[in-house]
């Protein structure tokens, strides 16, 4: 039987002073094997724990980020297993994906950082110097941001998040246009398969790069979000929450916008800001506890970003 996006379970609810029995729906949460297949090698390249639904995005945004696929022609097919010997219900959670052009160097750094990330934990810099040695630039110049816009993005994912209406335990990303046009999103456990979803939708409707879009994620801006939107050519990241300092540091390096803490009122700029809009609004004098180091107007209303890093020894 193939898994959906969500199940139900008995659970016990405390209101008050009452204990009432009942049922309650939670999010689904199983492993999927990515497998690669070209010609006639056939390799699983990642496991991921994530929420039935949109796979096939899934794995192919996934070997997108990781730039094992560089465009939509090498895609050839993407399927789920039919191996003999495989159960029904399994072979839901295994995901082949075959590619044409795809490098043996590649298949090699891929299979390598794989191994490092569940052995010892040093796949943000393995993640990096991969990142790097793909050649990857700045997103193209522009679009200009209106504050006002971006203040409205997180309300519109909202919006659209109909799993987390009904389990309150998913993770959502949006893809969204310049002017503040909701186009695709996704949701899952997984912060990052919710990012590789809309990444891969992309892709299979020839959509990338992401030129002039903003992503937008439920959480926190992590290093691994901040790759995944480098990787697929957006102008912006936004969050609700915070960025890490890795994360900050990578969307300097590369160029991406990044918003931090967006919320109906207010954001915090931390890289990028050249794109957002910031003419005739007014400049604060107090700042908030906590809230790091200042970045000052200049011409035009644009923000410099300080010149110290996101980092300290």
């Amino acid at each position: 039987m193939r898994p959906g996006p969500t199940v139900r379970t008995a659970a016990w609810e405390v209101l008050d002073e009452a204990v009432h029995r009942g049922e309650d729906t939670l999010a689904t949460e199983e492993p999927m094997e990515i497998r690669l297949v070209t010609g006639e090698r056939r390799a699983p390249v990642a496991v991921t724990m994530r929420t039935p639904g949109a796979d096939f995005e899934l794995a192919a945004g996934f070997l997108y980020s990781e730039g094992i696929i560089r465009e939509r022609s090498q895609l050839r097919a993407v399927s789920y297993c039919t191996d003999p010997g495989v159960g029904e219900q399994q072979r839901y959670n295994i995901v082949n994906v075959e590619v044409r052009g795809a490098r043996t160097q590649d298949l090699a750094l891929l299979e390598r950082h794989f191994s490092i990330t569940s052995a010892c934990g040093v796949c943000g810099k393995a993640s990096l110097d991969a990142l790097r040695g793909r050649g990857l630039g700045p997103p193209a110049p522009g679009p200009e941001l209106r504050p006002e816009v971006l203040r409205s993005l997180p309300g519109q994912l909202r919006s659209a998040q109909r799993l987390f209406d009904s389990t309150g335990g998913l993770h959502a990303t949006g893809l969204f246009t310049s002017e503040g046009r909701l186009v695709a999103s996704r949701e899952d456990v997984g912060r990052h398969n919710a990012m590789d979803k809309v990444v891969g939708w992309a892709l299979m409707q020839g959509r990338l790069p992401l030129e002039g879009h903003v992503l937008v994620v439920s959480g926190r801006a992590s290093f691994e979000l901040v790759q995944k939107a480098v990787s697929a050519g957006a102008a912006a990241l936004c969050s609700v929450s915070a960025p890490s300092s890795l994360a900050v540091d990578l969307a300097r390096e590369f160029g991406l916008t990044l918003v931090g803490f967006l919320r109906p009122g207010r954001f915090k700029l931390y890289a990028g800001e050249e794109r957002v809009a910031l003419q005739g609004l007014p400049t604060g004098g107090g700042r908030p506890q906590g809230a790091g180091p200042a970045v000052t107007p200049g011409p035009g209303g644009r923000l410099h970003p300080p010149a110290t890093p996101a980092t300290h020894p």
